[in-house]
Order: structure tokens, then C-alpha cells, then sequence
């Protein structure tokens, strides 16, 4: 998929104008970012935003989030386990201490 992110107003507009003019080549729109289809008309639609605002739109080629490919077992399992905790109104931070999940320094250490 193509990332198209805008930095000002004109850009949105643009943005905008553009995914209502091309609803079938757009994945998802994110209010001052979309997403667009990885074919040639997206990046054609990207380039034309880019182009017409050069310093106000930043393009990224991504690829859909795997969790099971690109995230370890561990941490899969902490997010879990924290989603199901007792007392809602716990932080991460103190649910991981005393328990088998990662605390979030080791987290923040860890490249994916």
C-alpha cells in the first residue's frame, strides 16, 4: 500500500478531492493521511499529490502488519494478557512487574 500523509490545509483539500475522485484505488482514508492501492494509479494519485504539493505531502510504501510474522510470541501474549486484566485501571508498567510478560524498558529496547 502507498501512505500518502499531508502537512497543510491546500494539501488536505487535495487529498481529499482526490480520494472522492478515485474511491476505488483508496483503502482507507485517516483525516490528513490515506491509503492507497499498490497499483500504478496509486502511485500515480501519490506522485500527483506530491507534486503539486512538494513540501507538504510525504509518501511511504508500507506493507500490512503481520503480528504473527513480524511480532514475538511474547509480546503477543503480554498484550493479551494485559487486554484481560482484573483491575482496568492498571498501567502496563505495574501488571508486567513480579509477572512473566516484558516490562516496557525491555519493550522500548526491542526492534521488531
Amino acid at each position: 500500500m502507498l501512505l500518502v500523509v499531508t502537512y497543510s490545509r491546500s494539501a488536505r483539500t487535495s487529498l481529499r478531492n482526490v480520494c472522492r475522485s478515485h474511491e476505488t484505488s483508496v483503502v482507507r482514508k485517516l483525516g490528513r493521511a490515506a491509503l492507497f492501492e499498490a497499483t500504478e494509479l496509486g502511485a500515480f494519485l501519490a506522485l500527483r499529490l506530491r507534486e503539486k504539493h512538494p513540501e507538504d505531502v510525504q509518501l511511504e510504501y508500507t506493507e500490512p502488519f503481520n503480528e504473527f510474522r513480524d511480532v514475538p510470541a511474547t509480546v503477543r501474549e503480554a498484550a493479551r494478557a494485559y487486554e484481560r486484566r482484573d483491575n482496568p485501571n492498571v498501567a502496563y508498567a505495574k501488571f508486567a512487574v513480579n509477572s512473566p510478560h516484558p516490562l516496557p524498558s525491555e519493550l522500548r529496547k526491542r526492534e521488531l
